[in-house]
């Protein structure tokens, strides 16, 4: 099983970007995803950005994983 987890790109050089993921700012690779942009927010796999993603599933899996999820 493999896991990714939501940053948002804080800033880009070249192809490499800074992503702030659960307060950790990371060094990723941007080979694989298509003209990123500061701001958007990103799945992180072993060091690539492996998807963009919206701001709200974001916010959801970034929730989801903090415990602040709660099942109705």
């Amino acid at each position: 099983m493999c896991w990714s987890v939501p940053g948002k790109i804080l800033d880009i050089d070249n192809n490499t970007a800074r992503v702030e993921v659960s307060g950790v700012i990371k060094k990723v690779a941007l080979d694989l995803i298509s003209e990123p942009s500061v701001g958007e927010y990103v799945l992180v796999h072993a060091g690539y950005a492996i998807q963009k993603i919206d701001r709200e599933k974001a916010r959801f899996t970034i929730d989801f994983f903090r415990g602040k999820f709660s099942h109705d």
